[in-house]
C-alpha cells in the first residue's frame, strides 16, 4: 500500500473511531449487541414503497392464501414480487443476454464478496457519481466493498410510493473509473438504481461485464454513520433468477 493510501486508509479509520466515541442514541433500525452495533440496511417491504417506472409503488404483493379464520389448520401468504423490488442485488444476466443464458443467476454470485469489510462514504451531494466524484472520494486500494451514500437518501427516496427519474445513480465514465483504478468489487448505492436514469444500461454493462462486481441497490442508509463496517448480504437462493431481494446488516 503507498503512502497516500495509507493516509487515505487513517483519515477513514479515524472518523470511525470519532463515530464510536461521539454518536448519539441508535436509530430505529440499529441493535447494540455483545459483539457491536447492528445496523440493518435493508428496507422494509410494504406496498407503498417505490416500483421502477411506477407512479403507484409496488401495491398488494402479500396475499393470504390459506386462512385459520376460514377453516385451514394453518394461516399460509402467497407472494409475488418483482426480484429488482426495494433492497436488492443484481446477478450478471441482468443485462448480459448470454451470461443470463448460461446461467450466471443469483445463485451463483460469490458469498465471499457479498460478506465481509465494506466502507460507507458520502458523495458530493449536487451532482451524479462521475470519474470525478470517484477521484475525489480518495477511495484506498485494498477497499472491496463501498456502500455510496448519495442525495437519495436526503430526500428520503426510498419512502416515496412515485418513483423518481431525479435520484442520484453512476455515469459510466464514474463506472469505468472505478472498475479500472480501484479494487471494488461490491457497489452499494441508495436507491433502485446503481446507474443514474439518464445514464441507465452503460454503467451497468461496465460493472457486470467481467462477473466479478456485485450490485447491491436500494440500500437504507440513514442514520448510520459514515465509516468501516463489517457487512453481511445475503440474497435468496433463485435459480434462474437474475435479481433477488437480500438482506443487508452492517456490524461495527
Amino acid at each position: 500500500m503507498n503512502t497516500c493510501s495509507r493516509a487515505a486508509l487513517a483519515k477513514f479509520a479515524i472518523v470511525t473511531i470519532t463515530a464510536i466515541l461521539c454518536g448519539g442514541g441508535l436509530g430505529m433500525h440499529a441493535a447494540a449487541t455483545e459483539d457491536g452495533t447492528i445496523f440493518d440496511i435493508s428496507h422494509r417491504y410494504v406496498p407503498e414503497m417505490p416500483s421502477w417506472e411506477s407512479s403507484e409503488g409496488v401495491g398488494q404483493f402479500v396475499w393470504l392464501q390459506q386462512s385459520m379464520k376460514n377453516g385451514s389448520i394453518s394461516n399460509g401468504s402467497l407472494m409475488k414480487l418483482p426480484t429488482h423490488t426495494g433492497t436488492h442485488v443484481d446477478a450478471p444476466g441482468h443485462v448480459f443476454d448470454h451470461y443470463f443464458h448460461a446461467g450466471f443467476d443469483i445463485d451463483t454470485l460469490d458469498l465471499d464478496v457479498l460478506n465481509g469489510p465494506a466502507l460507507l462514504v458520502d458523495v458530493p451531494r449536487d451532482q451524479n457519481i462521475t470519474a470525478q466524484v470517484i477521484k475525489s472520494l480518495d477511495i484506498p486500494r485494498g477497499v472491496r466493498r463501498v456502500l455510496f451514500r448519495t442525495l437519495n437518501t436526503d430526500r428520503k427516496l426510498m419512502f416515496k410510493k412515485e418513483f423518481d427519474t431525479s435520484y442520484v445513480g453512476f455515469m459510466v465514465d464514474g463506472a469505468t473509473w472505478l472498475v479500472e483504478n480501484t479494487d471494488i468489487k461490491l457497489v452499494g448505492i441508495d436507491y433502485l438504481s446503481v446507474a443514474a436514469f439518464e445514464d441507465l444500461i452503460p454503467p451497468h454493462l461496465v460493472f457486470l461485464e467481467g462477473r466479478e462486481i456485485i450490485l447491491v441497490e436500494g440500500l437504507k442508509l440513514d442514520d448510520v454513520p459514515a465509516g468501516i463496517y463489517s457487512l453481511h448480504c445475503l440474497p435468496l437462493r433463485l435459480v434462474g433468477a437474475e435479481g433477488s431481494p437480500i438482506r443487508c446488516i452492517l456490524i461495527k
